[in-house]
């Protein structure tokens, strides 16, 4: 089957801007920021990522809905990558390490081996399905390759996930973006007129060259910056929440000026921040994800213009086909695949498998091919929109149930709150919110018997719209939410003790967590071993 040809995105003459276009632009920008944040209202209530909801805003005011017209393909590129740094940057700063440090090593697999197999199973399916060319079957694969964690997150805000498969979906989708879009401009220049043939080796070589100096550039930025700010704070926390901002900013500039990866070197760069116990840490989290939803809100926007919906229904089709072969053939065997030295539990990479919903990311790297002049790519942009758009549908509403069916849903999930006062700024304190959820085993439990760490003291109890002071013989209840305010250095302390009493009662410490069922082989050789013994001890002699 050949790809259907839609009218070629070609970008209009500028022409002059004047106090009445900012007008119209200022109403148009206030009313679409109004409009995303009742997208979000309805979002957590129906369980859709919130991203569709900013494209549906986006078809909406198109050319197909209220009539704006745009068509240009390289500024939406580039004001695309513009907010995706926004955005890594906004993951980097606000990503705890010791949150992510065992889930590092698999989301490196799953961003590098992961991505291959994922190219290489999607260019297959399209080869063979639709008898593509393999240079444009594998150009489809990179840029269907990349996951996206906000819109995994925006799903699962109400889900409480175990710490190791939440460390994994952030730091792949932090990971991921600089290879494909490493691999994708690659394969798209290759289409172009007159472009010299690159092997697989050569492009794999070179993306591993890219990726190690852009991490290394980036490591080296946020950690030599990261001290000069410490050192030149001031008292204004919002003029240093911008100073932090512009640091990953800086990477991404200067990783992209040495002609390595600018996006690595933007998310290693924001997490080395993120993890240095800046002062005014709370403005700069709360500043980071102001700017990484309106840089979201704007990309989704623009890429909803940017679609026609009568375009479109052209492409349901195809895109229905080889989504299907991503969703359940590519996905899967590469997480199986990436994940094999890691003895990662099968419920886990199930959840893994599913949870890899497509976002942003590739929906802006279908414009590569068009703004590089690849031959026979116009039709791209509207195959990724549709195959995103409808995956996505599927996929999302599904997560918090599929993460219940696989036992996978904590039953408290401490949460650190963003309190910006001068007193906890000064003390080095922290505030930390959890839930108590129907099946944990706090209920019962009284607050001497949570054993907090020294100086770590619950505060303040919400139960049934009624709040109180507890004191040390009160008892927790399911429902209950708590306050808890713990120095900062031993916020994770705090805690990795709910969690643990959560799951094993008031005794939790004191009793040792039951082994790994083993298996088949395992038992038959312990059976041995203990026969084996018996039999030594009956032949001694008795004396």
């Amino acid at each position: 089957m050949a790809p259907l040809t839609v009218p070629t995105i070609v970008a209009p003459a500028i022409e002059g801007f004047d106090v009445t276009d900012l007008t119209v632009a200022m109403l148009l920008g206030t009313l679409v920021l109004l409009l995303a944040l009742i997208s979000v209202r309805i979002s957590d209530r129906s369980g859709l990522p919130v991203m569709l909801l900013y494209l549906g805003i986006g078809l909406a005011f198109g050319v197909d809905g209220l009539g704006i017209t745009f068509n240009d393909a390289s500024l939406t590129q580039v004001l695309g990558y513009a907010a995706l740094v926004l955005i890594l940057a906004d993951g980097g700063l606000t990503t705890s390490w010791p949150g992510i440090r065992r889930s590092v090593a698999p989301a490196l697999a799953l961003s590098t081996v992961g991505v291959v197999v994922s190219i290489v199973v999607v260019a297959a399916g399209a080869r063979f399905i639709f008898g593509w060319s393999w240079q444009l079957s594998l150009l489809l694969g990179a840029i269907l390759a990349s996951t996206d964690a906000a819109a995994v997150f925006s799903v699962l805000r109400n889900v409480a996930l175990p710490r190791r498969v939440r460390g994994m979906l952030e730091a792949e989708s932090g990971f991921n973006d600089a290879p494909v879009v490493i691999i994708t401009t690659a394969l798209a220049l290759q289409l172009t007129t007159g472009a010299e043939e690159t092997s697989w080796l050569e492009l794999l070589a070179l993306a591993l060259l890219e990726l190690t100096a852009g991490a290394v550039i980036g490591l080296l930025i946020g950690w030599i910056a990261g001290r000069l700010v410490r050192q030149i704070a001031s008292g204004t926390s919002g003029l240093f929440a911008i100073a932090v901002l512009a640091i990953p900013i800086l990477a991404y500039a200067a990783a992209s000026a040495a002609h390595t990866s600018g996006f690595i070197a933007a998310y290693l760069g924001a997490l080395v921040l993120g993890n240095m116990d800046l002062p005014h840490v709370n403005a700069v989290h709360a500043f980071a994800s102001a700017v990484g939803t309106l840089a979201q809100i704007g990309l989704f926007f623009l890429l909803g213009l940017l679609a026609s919906p009568i375009r479109l229904s052209s492409q349901v089709v195809p895109a229905l086909v080889l989504g299907f072969v991503l969703l359940v053939v590519a996905r899967p065997l590469s997480v199986a695949v990436s994940l094999a030295p890691f003895r990662i539990p099968w419920r886990d990479q199930i959840f893994l498998s599913w949870a890899g919903l497509r976002g942003a990311v590739p929906v802006v790297l279908a414009t590569v091919p068009v703004t590089l002049g690849a031959a026979g790519t116009t039709w791209i942009f509207d195959f990724v929109f549709v195959l995103v758009l409808i995956y996505t549908l599927v996929q999302g509403p599904t997560l918090p149930w599929l993460a219940e069916r696989l036992g996978l849903v904590e039953s408290v999930q401490p949460v650190p709150l963003s309190v910006e006062t001068t007193v906890l700024d000064r003390m080095n304190a922290e505030i930390v919110t959890a839930q108590i959820g129907p099946r944990s085993k706090l209920h019962g439990v009284e607050v001497f018997e949570l054993r907090l760490p020294r100086d770590a003291n619950i505060t303040l109890v919400v139960r049934n719209g009624h709040t109180f002071v507890p004191d040390g013989v009160s008892r927790l209840r399911h429902g209950d939410e708590i306050l808890i305010v713990t120095p900062a250095p031993l916020r994770h302390e705090v805690e990795k003790r709910l969690v643990m009493v959560s799951r094993y009662g008031r005794l939790a410490g004191w009793v040792v967590e039951s082994p790994p069922r083993l298996g088949r082989r395992a038992r038959a050789r312990r059976r041995a071993g203990q026969l084996w013994r018996r039999a030594q001890a009956a032949a001694r002699p008795r004396s």
